[in-house]
C-alpha cells in the first residue's frame, strides 16, 4: 500500500507540477500584458461564476471527482461505463439550464457580484460572462470523467489537464499582443482584451474535456449515448455523496462571491486577489493533489469497523504531512512576500503599486495555508464515510461568518456605504477566509470524533503546535536575514534574496521539528535528502 501511494503521489505531483508551471507562465503573461487594468480586473468578476463551476464541479478533489472516486472504487469496474453515462446525461441536462441562465442574466449577475464596479468594468465583465457561460456544462463533464479515471487508477491525464487551459490563455494573449503591441494595456483596448481572455478561457475548458476522452475509451468507460437510469444503485450512491458535497463546496465558493462584493469598492483588489492566489495555489495545488488524490480512495477502502486503526493512521498521516508542508511555506510567504511578488510579477504593466497590493494579500494568505489544506483532508474523510451533510452544514454556517468577518476586517466604506470598524483593506478579505478555514477545521475534527471516538485529537494538537513553533522560528530567521543583508539588485539579486533566507528557514524548520519529536518532519526531511542525493 505504501509503495502504491508513493507511486500515485509521484505521478500526480509530476502532472500537477507541469500544470502549475503552465499556470504560472499564464499569469506572468497576463500580468505583463494587463497589470491590474480594466480588462483583467473585469475578468475576475466575470470568471467568478463559470470559474466557480469549473473548480467546484470539474476540479480535482472537487465533489463530482470525489464522489465518483469514492463510489467507483468500491464497485465492480464493469459498472463504471453505465454509471458514468447515466450521470453525464442527467448532469448535462441540469448544466445546460445553468448555461442558459448565465447567458441571459449576465448583466444582473455581474451587478450582484460586483455592485461597486464602474460602468466600463461592468460592461466588459458582462460580455466576458456570456462568452464563458458554456464552461458550466463542460465543468460537470470534466469532473465526472476525471473521477472515473482516478477510480480506474489513471492519474496522469487528470493531473496534467489544467495545462490545456493555461496554454489556451497564453496563446490568446500572445496573439492579441502580436496584434496590438504595447497598446494592449490601454483603456481603448480593454473590451477587446477582455473578450480574448474570456474566449481563451472557454477554449481551455473545452480542451480539458477533450483530453480525457481517449483515456476513458481505453479504460472502457466511454459510452457516447444518453442513459436515463436514476435507479441504478451505483448512480444513486454517487448522487447521495455528490449532492451534499456539491452544496458544501458551493457554500465555500459563495465566500468568494462575498469577498468580491466587498472588493468591488477597492480599486484593483479583484485583480490583486487573482495574482496572489496564483502564487499560493501553485505550491498548494502540488502538495494538495499529491496528498489527497492517493488518500481519498484509501480512506474509502478503510471504512469497515475492523479497518478503523488503519483509517485513523491514514487520517493522521494526511493531517500531519499537510501541516508539516504548509507551515514553513506559509511562513516564507509572510517573511519574503515582497521579493517573491517582485520576482514573479513586477514587469510591464505590473508596477510598484500593484506589487505592494499583491504583497499584502500574499502575506495574509500565508497565515491560512495550514488550515486550508487541513480542512480539505478532513472533508475527504467525511466523503469517504459517505457523509457529505456535515461539511455542508459547516460550510453553510461559514457563509454568515464570512460576511461578518469581511465587514469587520476590510475597513473603509463597504459597497452599501457603511464604515467597517477595522482597516486591513484588501488583505482583510483574505484574513476573513483564514478565520473561517481555521474554525471549520476545528468543527470538522470535533464532528469526526463523534464518528471515530478513538481519534487522538489532543496528541495531534500538540504535534501541530510543535510544527507551528518550528514554522515561526523558520519565518523569523528568514525575515531577519532578508532585512539585514544588502542583496544585489536586479533579477538575479531577487532570486538570491529569496533562495538564501528560504534555505535557512527550511533548514531551521527541519531541525526544530525533529528536535521537538514530530515524526512527519523527520520523514519529509529524509525523503527530500534521499531524492536530492539520488539526483
Amino acid at each position: 500500500m505504501a509503495r502504491s501511494l508513493k507511486g500515485i503521489a509521484l505521478v500526480v505531483t509530476l502532472g500537477t507540477l507541469l500544470s502549475k508551471l503552465g499556470g504560472l507562465v499564464r499569469q506572468l503573461v497576463i500580468a505583463a500584458a494587463f497589470g491590474v487594468g480594466a480588462a483583467y480586473d473585469a475578468y475576475n468578476y466575470a470568471y467568478v461564476l463559470p470559474g466557480f463551476l469549473l473548480i467546484l464541479l470539474g476540479g480535482i478533489n472537487g465533489p463530482f471527482h470525489s464522489a465518483m472516486v469514492s463510489v467507483l472504487s468500491r464497485r465492480p469496474r464493469s459498472e463504471g461505463a453505465h454509471i458514468l453515462a447515466a450521470l453525464n446525461t442527467s448532469v448535462s441536462l441540469l448544466l445546460l439550464l445553468v448555461t442558459a441562465v448565465l447567458v441571459l442574466a449576465a448583466d444582473p449577475l455581474i451587478t450582484l457580484v460586483g455592485p461597486g464596479l464602474s460602468p466600463e468594468l461592468h460592461g466588459i465583465a458582462t460580455v466576458q460572462l456570456q462568452v464563458m457561460a458554456p464552461m458550466a456544462l463542460l465543468a460537470g463533464l470534466i469532473g465526472l470523467g476525471f473521477g472515473s479515471l482516478n477510480a480506474a487508477d489513471e492519474f496522469w491525464i487528470p493531473a496534467v489537464s489544467p495545462l490545456m487551459s493555461s496554454a489556451a490563455l497564453i496563446v490568446g494573449v500572445g496573439l492579441l499582443w502580436w496584434q496590438l503591441g504595447s497598446g494592449i494595456a490601454l483603456p481603448a483596448a480593454a473590451m477587446s482584451g477582455g473578450v480574448v481572455l474570456a474566449f481563451a478561457t472557454l477554449v481551455g475548458a473545452l480542451l480539458q474535456w477533450l483530453i480525457q476522452l481517449p483515456a476513458l475509451v481505453r479504460h472502457g468507460l466511454a459510452r457516447f449515448q444518453l442513459v436515463w437510469d436514476w435507479r441504478h444503485p451505483g448512480v444513486r450512491e454517487v448522487w447521495q455523496v455528490m449532492g451534499p458535497a456539491t452544496l458544501s463546496s458551493g457554500m465555500l465558493q459563495i465566500n468568494v462571491f462575498t469577498d468580491l462584493f466587498f472588493a468591488s469598492g477597492i480599486v484593483g483588489a479583484a485583480a490583486g486577489l487573482g495574482y496572489a492566489n496564483l502564487l499560493v495555489q501553485t505550491p498548494l495545488g502540488l502538495i494538495s493533489n499529491a496528498l489527497l488524490v492517493p488518500l481519498l480512495p484509501t480512506f474509502a477502502k478503510l471504512t469497515a469497523l475492523e479497518d478503523r486503526p488503519q483509517l485513523i493512521a491514514r487520517i493522521r498521516q494526511g493531517l500531519m504531512l499537510s501541516t508539516a508542508s504548509m507551515v514553513p511555506l506559509g511562513g516564507l510567504f509572510i517573511a519574503l512576500g515582497a521579493p517573491i511578488v517582485a520576482l514573479v510579477y513586477e514587469r510591464g504593466a505590473f508596477d510598484a503599486s500593484a506589487a505592494q497590493l499583491v504583497t499584502g494579500l500574499l502575506m495574509a494568505y500565508g497565515l491560512g495555508m495550514p488550515a486550508y489544506l487541513g480542512r480539505d483532508v478532513l472533508v475527504r474523510v467525511f466523503y469517504a464515510l459517505g457523509d457529505g451533510t456535515t461539511p455542508f452544514r459547516l460550510s453553510l454556517a461559514g457563509i454568515g461568518l464570512n460576511v461578518i468577518f469581511d465587514w469587520l476586517l476590510v475597513g473603509g466604506p463597504t459597497p452599501w456605504g457603511n464604515q467597517s470598524p477595522l482597516n486591513f483593506g484588501a488583505p482583510g478579505l483574505v484574513l476573513a477566509t483564514v478565520l473561517i478555514n481555521a474554525l471549520t477545521c476545528v468543527a470538522l475534527l470535533l464532528a469526526l470524533r463523534q464518528r471515530l471516538p478513538e481519534l487522538p485529537i489532543r496528541a495531534w494538537s500538540i504535534d501541530s503546535a510543535r510544527l507551528g513553533l518550528a514554522g515561526l522560528t523558520a519565518a523569523a530567521a528568514a525575515w531577519i536575514l532578508g532585512v539585514l543583508v544588502t542583496w544585489p539588485s536586479g533579477l538575479i539579486g531577487l532570486m538570491i534574496q529569496i533562495a538564501g533566507p528560504s534555505l535557512l528557514g527550511l533548514a531551521l524548520f527541519s531541525l526544530v521539528g525533529k528536535a521537538l519529536g514530530v515524526a512527519e518532519v523527520d520523514a519529509l526531511t529524509r525523503q527530500l535528502l534521499r531524492r536530492f542525493r539520488s539526483r
